[in-house]
């Protein structure tokens, strides 16, 4: 069993013991053991089979023996028959917004809910708003969280899907009859959405491929198999095709399988001017079309552009939305890479709701090769994440500035709630000691349009306000972004001279990529940020850079591109231009 698999199996026992109502301090210990594993530096297979685990931080005697059992046996029994008292579909519930442990209960208690079929049948016969507890408008939220599950069913989260992605794609490469093999689509174009993976292989033994991708562990059911193509349910729930081509059609079926429906649209339409007729497979003449110039060669992906008489452009981009006129004009911009990233901000640590040390970020960090790292962890009134009061802050930025050195520079940062009314968490004295300050939205999101857009405008109007946060407030598939006018946030960004942060936290990824082009537009700078809340939580700068790519951002959009030296002012011309 993989370490993700057991992270949910851990996970579940703890949902399960609240339900059964055991000791809060038991579902600690599994909600723990879940935490722990998320940030394990190690390969748990090396840990268990040198019988280490029991000396992982947050693991104890039983949390461990469980885990080996998962790790060695693939199953545990204590898991299958804490299981079996419920009905197997119960931890469906969970995955509705805004419905915990303690409120399910009840319904199960109380209903004998244990579906959201059921759940839904409750609520709007009225049954669930009569709980105590409850109420008619949390059966309306649970009704609301219910239509929002269907609207999104079938669609994953990138990052939720990366990792078997790519060990699929990895095993496809290592085959020995494989001769290129690529991920194409949604995903291929970083869409923060998607709902399957395409995957394109070339091969002179298509019968032997597809065999061996419909049999791959990772593998749940085979909905087809062909000799071109195949299509399976993985283990996760997300629908895999594979389409075998030879060596001459695979730059043909690459970029159609990438592009999106309307860039591919524009494409064939060019190719048809030229007397062509483009598919998935090669040029051809096309059909009642005087033919303008000769067929061309094809070797590669990038050739099929050059052939059209434009420039190539990256997968992130063939979305129709300019790429096209701003090929045709050898004018697309180099877009940023993970390599032009020197450091970044927004990390949290142990000392609000983050799960490494401030030690272990820096230490992580460095590794990653950073020039320099900064912190801002909760600010007081976010109390559900054991934010900072001015105290704790104070203590935080002398431990900073004492671990800060040549090898890795630490900046000392807040991320500081925006009030309901647009005032700041801190005041301006405390904000001024600071290097830097990362002001976000948590809490009172059912604010109008018009007043969430003022309230942000006035805490980013704000000398000692650097960056702004998770903009939105979304979180993909779970919960939608609130009312905010985001070309007027832009604009005084722009006014302002603030930052605007593209949250890399796939479960975010906001400011959506939609928006860049503007902002850039209006010369407002981006700073690529994880919202790491562990060590594991910096690796998600990926997510964003393919975000910052869709979004059309150069590394010199991108104030965290910058070397040390260059960073600094970054941070302090607000203040100065204040001043």
């Amino acid at each position: 069993m993989s370490k993700d698999e057991i992270i949910t199996v851990l996970g579940n026992i703890a949902r399960l013991l609240e339900l059964k109502g055991e000791n809060p301090f038991k579902v600690r210990a599994y909600t723990n053991a879940a935490r722990a594993l998320e940030t394990l530096s190690e390969p748990l297979e090396k840990l268990v089979g040198e019988d280490r685990l029991g000396t992982v931080d947050g693991l104890g005697k039983a949390t461990s023996e469980k885990i080996s059992a998962l790790v060695r046996e693939g199953r545990l029994d204590y898991y299958d028959h804490l299981a079996d008292e419920f009905p197997p579909d119960i931890l469906s519930l969970f995955e509705l917004q805004g419905l915990g442990a303690k409120k399910i209960k009840v319904l199960w208690d109380s209903l004998q809910v244990h579906s959201i079929t059921k759940l839904e049948r409750a609520c709007k016969s009225g049954k669930v708003a009569e709980l105590p507890g409850f109420g008619e408008k949390t059966a309306a939220n649970i009704l609301q969280a219910i239509e929002h599950q269907k609207k999104h069913t079938g669609e994953f989260r990138i990052g939720d899907v990366a990792g078997l992605a790519e060990s699929l794609l990895e095993d496809l490469r290592g085959h020995p009859r494989v001769t290129q093999a690529r991920i194409a689509g949604s995903y291929r174009r970083k869409k923060e959405i998607v709902r399957d993976l395409d995957f394109i292989v070339s091969t002179r033994h298509p019968a032997e491929v597809s065999e061996f991708f419909t049999t791959h562990p990772l593998v749940e059911s085979v909905l087809a198999k062909g000799a071109t193509k195949s299509s399976v349910i993985l283990k996760s729930g997300i629908q895999c095709d594979l389409r075998v081509v030879t060596g001459p059609e695979y730059p043909f079926a690459l970029a159609y399988f990438t592009g999106s429906r309307e860039h591919n649209v524009r494409i064939r339409s060019r190719a048809l001017t030229r007397g062509w007729s483009l598919n998935e497979y090669r040029f051809s003449e096309a059909g009642g079309r005087e033919l303008q110039e000769p067929l061309p060669e094809i070797h590669e992906e990038n050739d099929i552009y050059r052939a059209l008489g434009l420039e190539p452009v990256v997968p992130e981009l063939r979305e129709d939305r300019g790429e096209i006129e701003a090929a045709e004009a050898h004018n697309l911009p180099r877009l940023i890479e993970c390599q032009n990233l020197r450091g970044t901000f927004h990390n949290h640590t142990t000392g609000s709701d983050g799960r490494a040390t401030l030690e272990e970020m820096a230490a992580a960090a460095q590794e990653l090769g950073m020039e320099y790292l900064g912190i801002a962890d909760h600010s007081k009134s976010s109390f559900q994440a054991h934010g900072l009061d001015e105290k704790r802050l104070a203590a935080q930025v002398e431990k900073i500035r004492e671990l800060s050195g040549e090898s890795l520079h630490l900046f000392a940062g807040t991320e500081c709630d925006i009030l309901k009314d647009g005032s700041l968490d801190f005041s301006d004295d405390v904000l001024a000691s600071l290097d830097y300050v990362v002001a976000s939205v948590h809490s009172s999101f059912t604010l109008s349009e018009t007043e969430m857009t003022d309230r942000i405008i006035r805490a980013i109007s704000s000398p000692y306000v650097t960056m702004l946060g998770h903009l939105t407030g979304r979180l993909l598939l779970t919960r939608e972004p609130y009312p905010v006018n985001v070309p007027a946030i832009i604009d005084a960004a722009a006014d302002t001279g603030t930052i605007i942060e593209l949250n890399a936290n796939p479960r975010r990824l906001d400011m959506d990529w939609r928006w860049w082009p503007l902002a850039k537009e209006k010369g407002v700078r981006c700073s690529i940020n994880p919202d790491a809340h562990s060590v594991a939580g910096l690796q998600d700068l990926i997510f964003g850079i393919g975000s910052a790519r869709k979004g059309w951002l150069t590394k010199d959009d991108v104030i965290n591109t910058r070397p040390l030296k260059q960073v600094l002012p970054f941070l302090a011309a607000k203040r100065d231009r204040k001043g």
